[in-house]
């Protein structure tokens, strides 16, 4: 079974994390830090805006159960790709909506995703296709924070229950029983 990486900064990254927690195909989903100029940043730097790194997920997943495509649609689907810099009340470029290709073919797929995510926005789409750059794993307390505490958290009530409602009503066969 080969194994494949996608890389997707959709804002907060508990929230982008729980959206691909339980996909069928998915193997695994860590938060992180990609695409800024601090080696090894902590949170509180990326939170700072300081570092230019995005709070962003990445998703090792086997391409013949679900396809990068898929994973991007379902990303267009579940985050707000026409507000620069921000997701809700998170502001900041750490929150920006990217794409981080890791190869010549995702990025071609990427183009081909957000020109189909296109035609279900009334706003263009401004998330970027940035190249890939080295990945810092977030720190241990927020790796599959959903599962863990979420639901103890009250930003995590308000803004992840709607995106899984939206997963489940676009894409409930790609979601693990």
């Amino acid at each position: 079974m080969a194994e494949e990486i996608a890389t997707l900064a959709g804002g907060c990254f508990w929230c982008t994390e729980a959206v691909y927690q339980n996909l069928r195909g998915v193997k695994s989903v860590e938060s992180g830090y990609i695409g800024g100029t601090l080696p090894d940043p902590t949170y509180e730097q990326v939170c700072s805006g300081a570092t230019g790194h995005a709070e962003a997920i990445r998703i090792a997943y086997d391409p013949a159960v679900i396809g990068y495509g898929d994973l991007l649609d379902i990303f267009f689907a579940t985050h707000d790709p026409t507000t620069l810099n921000r997701q809700g009340n998170d502001i900041g470029t750490q929150y920006r909506s990217a794409i981080f290709p890791h190869s010549a073919e995702q990025a071609a797929e990427a183009r081909a995703g957000i020109a189909r995510a296109q035609a279900d926005q009334a706003k263009p789409i401004v998330t970027a296709i940035e190249p890939d750059a080295p990945w810092y794993p977030a720190e241990d307390y927020h790796q599959k924070y959903w599962e863990r505490v979420g639901e103890r958290n009250p930003y995590c009530m308000a803004v992840i229950p709607p995106k899984l409602a939206k997963l489940r009503k676009g894409f409930a066969e790609r979601i693990e029983a």
